[in-house]
């Protein structure tokens, strides 16, 4: 049997402040340790910094589809304000919306107290075969939405063509269907 490749997860943070050095990418690192807790497959990961364009945004999410990556989480750009823009950028792009990821995630936020959560527009789609998740920007808030959607995580990338990843029971218990 054939060694299959590692498996490549993309991160993008979407911030006008951040791109200019008006302050530290902090949520971009948020992610990539929440997805290092989770997971026990050995991945990837890849950070790509970019302004709230519709553009921009596309072109990353883009790239790291062509890429390959399993998974595809954004950060910032999901409130109401104008220069907010993920949510467009992102389902103008996706074969597959998933609507289910943004409500349980606006769910797990309102659960702990984050009265705004309802201002939050996080959704997720399918790209080819990537899976792309719009997380909050607000570092505090990405664990509880990860924490929140991560167990239908490996299952969704799956039943999109992408690979197998396992989740470290230790810290999060992966659901699959019974034999799969």
């Amino acid at each position: 049997m054939q060694d299959q490749p590692t498996p490549k997860i993309g991160i993008v943070t979407i911030s006008d402040r951040a791109t200019s050095g008006t302050y530290e990418d902090l949520s971009g690192p948020a992610i990539e340790a929440a997805l290092r807790d989770y997971l026990a497959t050995e991945c990837v990961y890849e950070r790509r910094l970019v302004p709230d364009e519709i553009p921009l945004i596309q072109d990353a999410i883009r790239s790291f589809a062509e890429e390959g990556c399993a998974l595809i989480c954004t950060t910032g750009g999901t409130g109401p304000s104008p220069r907010d823009v993920t949510p467009e950028a992102m389902e103008a792009i996706c074969d597959k919306l998933l609507p289910g990821f943004g409500e349980r995630m606006r769910s797990a936020s309102l659960d702990v107290g984050v009265p705004t959560a309802i201002l939050s527009r996080q959704t997720a789609g399918i790209l080819a075969k990537s899976l792309v998740i719009n997380l909050p920007g607000k570092p505090g808030s990405i664990r509880v939405c990860l924490d929140a959607v991560f167990p239908a995580v490996p299952f969704c990338i799956e039943l999109a063509g992408g690979p197998r990843l396992e989740g470290n029971p230790e810290v999060v218990e992966v659901f699959r269907p019974k034999g799969r």
